[in-house]
């Protein structure tokens, strides 16, 4: 008995400690796999797609559809990131910013990443298809194949890659309105265009702020490196101007009434002042400011878009 009695208090110590090991390991799996997929980015498109399925809507809204719609779009958002990092672990790794992301970092292969991206995409296009319509599964399916085919290698060759990117980046409303059944319309329109127009000075500030990770990995996220910013704030401020009138379309969509107008317009022009500000001061601590105040518009006038269209139905 006291032979056998340390062999079984052994045994059971290295037995916990596999158990402990296993499940550290896939906490840790878990935790790349949440990383690759970008929760934050994914959270800010069901929002997005939330918006433009209730705007789509009749009265009464069909809950499990927009919950599969939601999902359906998240999964193909994810994979979007997932597969952006996957063809672009080598500049990943040369930036300060990225080099952690988990295929850079070769905690995560890129085989296994590819992986994980195709299967989301399936799944999430599948979902689409089977359960919401195919409309909306062949838009989000474009969507992803654009960010990731085109969007992707072009930010290698051409500061275009931006104008190409903020085509996805605008189309999470477009999706949830035309998973609610609504037609590419003037209204759908409107929606693009706000998004579309709202991400230039917003992606302008990051590339700003990361400028120098961006010219180590030979990324042409700016439209110039060696001239202060000055392109770059001008640009910026073009589409600021733009964003005004722009983030009226709603209201003349018939999406919203005279509150929303307000509200929008309120918004605009201080996203505009912030623009301006950095423009004329093109430091970091200006080009966070306009990050922020970029973050906190676009949401506040979704809510804004919404609310006054719920008014007007009710």
């Amino acid at each position: 008995m006291s032979t056998i009695a340390p062999v079984a208090d052994n045994l059971t110590h290295v037995l916990d400690s596999a158990k402990s090991g296993a499940l550290a390991t896939l906490m840790s799996r878990f935790a790349d796999y949440r990383q690759m997929a970008r929760p934050r980015i994914m959270i800010m498109s069901a929002a997005a797609v939330l918006s433009g399925f209730v705007l789509a809507s009749p009265i009464v809204m069909s809950w499990p559809v927009v919950f599969i719609a939601i999902v359906g779009i998240c999964c193909l958002v994810a994979a979007s990131s997932v597969l952006n990092q996957v063809l672009e672990a080598v500049t990943d790794k040369q930036m300060n910013r990225t080099s952690d992301r988990p295929v850079a970092s070769g905690r995560i292969s890129r085989i296994e990443g590819a992986a994980f991206g195709i299967v989301a995409s399936a799944i999430g296009a599948s979902l689409l298809w089977v359960f919401v319509n195919h409309t909306t599964s062949i838009a989000a399916f474009c969507t992803m194949l654009t960010y990731v085919l085109l969007y992707t290698p072009l930010k290698r060759i051409s500061s275009l890659c931006t104008t190409v990117g903020a085509v996805p980046g605008a189309m999470p409303p477009v999706l949830g309105w035309l998973a609610a059944g609504g037609e590419f319309g003037l209204e759908a329109l409107a929606l693009f265009a706000v998004f579309f127009v709202w991400q230039f000075p917003h992606f302008l500030a990051i590339g700003w702020i990361y400028r120098d990770d961006y010219e180590r990995a030979g990324l042409k996220m700016l439209p110039s490196f060696s001239d202060n910013g000055v392109r770059t704030g001008w640009i910026a401020l073009s589409y600021a101007l733009a964003f005004v009138p722009v983030s009226c379309l709603p209201r003349i969509a018939g999406l919203a009434g005279p509150g929303y107008m307000s509200a929008a317009l309120v918004l605009s022009l201080g996203y505009l002042w912030l623009t301006v500000r950095f423009v004329m001061d093109r430091t970091n601590v200006r080009a966070r400011h306009l990050m922020v105040g970029s973050l906190i518009c676009l949401p506040v006038l979704l809510l804004c878009l919404v609310g006054d269209y719920l008014r007007l139905v009710s």
